[in-house]
C-alpha cells in the first residue's frame, strides 16, 4: 500500500484527522529492518542530526504529529505518533533512548557505534564533521496504524 491509501485508511476511523500533520518518510539507514522494528513495536524512537533541519530549513518534528514509515521501495508499513521531542548533544544521548531505538543488542554502547558511523557519513555529505557535541534531536512514538 502507497503512503496515501495508509493515510486514507487511517483517517477513515476518525475523519477529524485528514487534516492532521503527517509525513511520509523511510529510515536513512538499513529502511526495510527498522520499519519492522517499529512494526514489532520493538523501535520507539529514532535520532537525528539537528545541523541538517538548520542547513535544510525544515522545522523539527513536534508531538502529536504522524508519520507514515515507509520500506526501502516506499512501500508503507505504519503510522506513527509523535509522543516526546528533544535535543541532546550525541554524547549525553541515554541508555534508555538507545534501547528504545530497538536496534542490534538495544546497548549504549551499540547505539553510539552505528551512529557516529551513520552521522559521520551523513554530515561528510554536507561538508560537516561529526564530534560527540553534534546536537542531535531525539524523538520517541507510538504506532497508533497498520
Amino acid at each position: 500500500m502507497n503512503a496515501t491509501k495508509m493515510w486514507h485508511a487511517f483517517c477513515a476511523g476518525d475523519p477529524t484527522l485528514a487534516n492532521a500533520p503527517h509525513e511520509a518518510w523511510a529510515f536513512g539507514c538499513e529502511p526495510d529492518l527498522l520499519a519492522k522494528l517499529v512494526l514489532r513495536g520493538q523501535k520507539t524512537a529514532t535520532t537525528s542530526s539537528y545541523p541538517l533541519y538548520a542547513l535544510e530549513n525544515e522545522p523539527l518534528p513536534q508531538v502529536g504529529e504522524y508519520n507514515i514509515i515507509l520500506d526501502g521501495n516506499d512501500k508503507a508499513i505504519c503510522i506513527t505518533k509523535t509522543t516526546k521531542v528533544y535535543r541532546t548533544l550525541f554524547k549525553n544521548v541515554s541508555a534508555r533512548h538507545a534501547y528504545l531505538e530497538g536496534e542490534g543488542d538495544r546497548s549504549l554502547a551499540y547505539w553510539r557505534k552505528v551512529h557516529q558511523a551513520f552521522f559521520t557519513d551523513e554530515l561528510a555529505e554536507v561538508k560537516l564533521d561529526f564530534t560527540p557535541e553534534l546536537e542531535v534531536v531525539c524523538e520517541e512514538f507510538e504506532v497508533v496504524f497498520s
